[in-house]
């Protein structure tokens, strides 16, 4: 987009501003959308239009965070989009919502709160849908806890106290099959992650955002090792409640708790110029 504000300024909306850029067969290029970042950010920087976020899905891509390791990456070569976020290595694509809320963050920045905000919003969207998600301690994002350890099935033939996950810094569970892929996390009734969040400030604005799992083919995650996490999986509000549940449905959910959370976040009233 590109904003140029009036010869003369006036008051915009203080409302968090809401840009779908596509869904479904209208699913946004990841570089096309990171593009549509950029001018998002330098125009808000400018104070040329409100805090927005941008609403989409991606088709399916792998994109991967400035602390992504050679060893977390698609061992097919599979090609991977590098970007200028925080965190590691994801999976993008059909059946996650994915929100990029670029913002002018309240002085002075903490970009922790901000994370802590959009988990917030993420886990009371789950909690509309009958999920229950919590943080994980140490791990960014918005999960579903698992059984306590004593109390999970057996993986595979294995005793879970020989789980080599646990003990193993080496031990790569994508050449083991299903037995420890991400995808498999709820049958093995381990902590596994339904959202992701992974962001950048610059100039006290964000970039990036959150995806959303509502309802992907989460195999796709079985080709790399999410977010650098071993030790966990992945999931869906599908998976979790067993019936479909589309990015559609779930759009007004996020739209509704992302409003309420980051609004009373920054409560201020700010002056912007009107967008041409």
């Amino acid at each position: 987009m590109s904003a140029a504000p009036s010869q003369e300024t006036a008051p915009v909306s203080e409302s968090l501003r809401f840009v779908h850029l596509g869904f479904g067969d209208a699913a946004v290029e990841y570089t096309a959308a990171w593009e549509e970042q950029r001018q998002v950010h330098a125009a808000r920087f400018a104070d040329e239009i409100p805090d927005t976020c941008l609403l989409l899905e991606h088709p399916p891509v792998y994109t991967a965070g400035r602390r992504t390791t050679d060893s977390e990456r698609p061992l097919d070569g599979t090609p991977v989009v590098d970007v200028d976020r925080g965190g590691k290595i994801t999976w993008h694509g059909p059946g996650q919502l994915v929100g990029y809320p670029i913002l002018k963050l309240p002085r002075p920045v903490d970009v922790v709160a901000h994370v802590r905000r959009l988990e917030e919003a993420l886990i009371l969207t789950c909690a509309e849908f009958g999920v229950e998600t919590t943080r994980v301690e140490g791990r960014s994002g918005v999960w579903v806890l698992g059984d306590p350890i004593d109390q999970r099935p057996s993986t595979g033939s294995l005793a879970l106290h020989l789980d080599p996950r646990l003990d193993d810094d080496e031990f790569d569970p994508r050449l083991h099959g299903p037995e420890y892929a991400p995808s498999n996390a709820g049958q093995r009734r381990e902590d596994r992650k339904l959202a992701a969040i992974g962001i950048r400030v610059a100039k006290g604005v964000t970039m990036h955002g959150f995806a959303l799992n509502c309802d992907p083919d989460n195999t796709a995650y079985d080709r790399i090792v999410p977010c650098g996490i071993r030790d966990a999986g992945v999931t869906s509000i599908s998976d979790e409640l067993g019936r479909r549940v589309s990015v559609t449905e779930v759009v007004p959910v996020v739209e509704k708790h992302l409003r309420a959370v980051l609004e009373a976040a920054n409560p201020l009233p700010r002056q912007v110029a009107h967008a041409e």
